[in-house]
């Protein structure tokens, strides 16, 4: 069991999608929110869903809400939030909508853990920056791009020392954006 909190980021606006992805049947939950956490939470000690507002949840779980000092809705908020609330020297990061990353995925970035401020999974379409472990090193850093409203991770890892994971199966990295990806994998729901 690891040692360091899941947290999966379910907090996004959804926009594509056209509702919200976080509350979508999934995997014979009645949520993909509710399948991400039922698959992390044998594996870590403590498990949350990072959030803007968890009333929007109608389930039981350890929540974090973005704090109120923050009126934009992005990842660097959810991290600067959980990283203050928490308290904790590393967070593992987790998009609620990619249901194929799993705990074997996970352990590839857990063998640098003492070795990167940032440890961050790439596939072969790029960088998966909601795939990550993040030292609370990065505070300081999120926290002046924060002001700046310059939230592309790349800003981030220009300014720490970050080690990609390189993934050869882009299907792992599967995100649930749009209707018609959603539909692609009715089979699941």
């Amino acid at each position: 069991m690891y040692d360091i909190p899941c947290v999966i980021f379910a907090g996004g606006k959804s926009r594509r999608m056209g509702k919200d992805k976080a509350l979508l049947p999934f995997g014979g939950f009645e949520t993909l929110t509710e399948f991400q956490l039922a698959k992390f939470k044998p594996h870590f000690q403590k498990v949350y869903i990072g959030c803007k507002n968890k009333t929007k949840f109608d389930f039981e779980a350890n929540f974090i809400e973005d704090l109120q000092e923050f009126e934009d809705s992005a990842p660097h908020v959810g991290l600067i939030s959980a990283f203050e609330i928490l308290d904790v020297d590393a967070i593992f990061i987790l998009s609620v909508d990619a249901p194929f990353f799993d705990i074997e995925h996970f352990e590839k970035l857990y063998q640098k853990i003492n070795e990167h401020d940032a440890i961050v999974a790439k596939s072969p379409n790029g960088e998966q920056p909601l795939c990550a472990i993040y030292k609370k090193s990065i505070l300081p850093h999120l926290k002046e791009l924060t002001k700046e409203k310059k939230y592309r991770f790349a800003y981030l890892f220009e300014r720490v020392d970050v080690y990609f994971v390189e993934f050869k199966d882009e299907d792992t990295f599967v995100n649930l954006n749009t209707p018609e990806d959603y539909k692609k994998l009715s089979h699941f729901i």
